[in-house]
């Protein structure tokens, strides 16, 4: 669906101004041209000048200031560095999970706290209005329908709204070639029952969502962490060394704005994944939950099943992270080596997805309401993304780190050294504050002075002060460890 002529000038013009910004031609604290000025030189309207400067506004890259015009935010995104991750061998293990799992989940859910260890969207960006609306003109007659059973494989018009979306991604999908789930995590589940048996080894990326470590658990996997880049994804390197030495039976990534990370895999990686793992018959299962959640890239990410030749790459997704959550809808492409299996074990366990979710989600995509929710959509978050990495450089130490990314809600925060992730926990706890401690998106131990910080909830003063106070937080437990290291030297 293409976007007016004058919506496009002002955003390629907002655009432009931002790709300066991020290179150094302006610079922090420096004065942007005039509205005037623009105008006069470029030839454009006012009012596309004007909403040019209100969107960079918005993210925060800039500030307007009364009677003297528009000027570069005084802190540079320029200063923020990627964590650099240790590569500790890899052997297959056993996850096991604490008790602290459960404490991080009661956090994220509590209402009361403040979520930033979330990694949902506000409802109050969710189109809400519009499904009030949709269910209001339901009959009688419809919800009868509406009531019963749904196919295993789902909600025939919902699957054909899904392939109309696959569209230039991978070629030839079509109806028949979706199955409807109850989110994306069942999804992955009947993929992973699909592959493998208890015992199993599975590739995953390392750090991870910690949602896949509980259920890889429960499913009496082992599994072998691949090194992870912060910008690129998987360590493709890293992948062929543990793929000569250990019998994976499959690998479940996420190429995507990743969870923790938020990186997003070029198609060149992503090409050259899926060519080894076709060449060793080797499944891969993607969960690409955040695809649609870019706003550097000019379009959609691609997908790994896009460079599939062996019938060997299972796409998961939902509407969970990005429309819906509440209405758990996701599906599955598993390619027909698969859909029989995933079929059975779906019939088997869940039998089918809610049908009425189904025929509200397929409405919803029908009237063409979906691509205008997604410009909405992902403009907040980058707004919200932006401007809580910018709260992190002002209030956290100097040495943080943390890969600014490009899509997607998450930050993903290194700390110092000397800093327990869980301890940060506990005490923003006490302050009423969810984040979630680096440690519970590993298996060996690794990432205990790291933080996720999710941006999916609107950016209020009330955010600014709770980063202030982990900031206040962190810079305590630093002052802290540096006098117990002055009192052991001295004793």
């Amino acid at each position: 669906m293409s976007e007016p002529r004058q919506t496009f000038r002002y955003k390629k013009l907002a655009d432009e101004i931002e790709s300066r910004i991020h290179s150094g031609v302006y610079q922090p604290g420096e004065k942007l041209p005039s509205i005037r000025q623009l105008h006069s030189q470029m030839n454009l309207s006012i009012s596309t000048i004007h909403q040019a400067y209100i969107e960079l506004e918005t993210t925060g890259l800039i500030e307007a200031r009364p009677k003297s015009g528009y000027y570069v935010s005084p802190i540079s995104l320029n200063r923020l560095k990627p964590p650099e991750f240790d590569k500790i061998p890899a052997a297959p293990q056993k996850v096991a999970l604490g008790a602290m799992v459960n404490s991080v989940l009661a956090a994220i859910n509590n209402p009361r706290m403040l979520p930033l260890g979330s990694s949902s969207v506000s409802s109050e960006l969710l189109p809400c209005r519009h499904f009030t609306r949709m269910l209001k003109t339901v009959s009688v007659q419809e919800m009868k329908g509406l009531l019963s059973y749904s196919l295993t494989e789902g909600n025939p018009e919902l699957r054909r709204q899904i392939a109309l979306r696959t569209m230039g991604l991978p070629k030839g999908i079509g109806p028949a070639d979706i199955v409807i789930t109850n989110g994306c995590t069942e999804a992955v589940t009947l993929c992973l029952q699909a592959i493998l048996r208890p015992g199993d080894t599975l590739a995953i990326e390392t750090p991870t969502h910690f949602g896949f470590l509980q259920l890889l658990r429960s499913l009496g996997l082992m599994v072998v962490e691949v090194p992870t880049h912060p910008r690129h994804g998987v360590d493709i390197g890293e992948l062929e060394k543990i793929l000569k030495k250990t019998p994976v039976r499959a690998c479940l990534f996420m190429p995507n704005f990743q969870n923790p990370l938020g990186a997003l895999m070029p198609d060149e990686k992503k090409e050259e994944l899926v060519n080894l793992l076709n060449r060793l018959e080797i499944p891969v299962i993607e969960d690409d939950i955040c695809g649609e959640m870019y706003y550097e890239e000019k379009q959609r990410p691609s997908l790994l099943k896009h460079f599939d030749r062996k019938d060997l790459v299972l796409t998961c997704s939902s509407f969970s992270k990005i429309l819906a959550p509440g209405l758990r809808i996701g599906w599955a492409i598993p390619g027909k080596r698969f859909k029989d299996e995933i079929l059975r074990h779906k019939a088997g366990t869940t039998v089918a997805t809610s049908t009425l979710d189904q025929a509200l989600i397929a409405r919803f995509l029908s009237e063409g309401a979906y691509d205008r929710h997604l410009r909405t959509l992902r403009q907040a978050i980058k707004s919200q993304t932006f401007k809580t990495a910018w709260a992190i450089l002002k209030h956290f130490p100097a040495d943080t780190r943390l890969a600014l990314p490009r899509g997607g809600s998450l930050l993903w925060v290194r700390l110092d050294r000397g800093i327990s992730s869980l301890d940060i926990y506990e005490k923003a706890l006490a302050h009423h504050i969810s984040i979630l401690p680096g440690t519970v998106c590993s298996v060996s131990g690794q990432f205990g002075n790291y933080i996720r910080i999710g941006c999916g909830h609107p950016f209020t003063d009330e955010t600014e002060k709770g980063i202030e106070t982990l900031g206040a937080l962190i810079d305590e437990c630093l002052h802290k460890e540096v006098s117990q290291g002055a009192a052991s030297v001295l004793s």
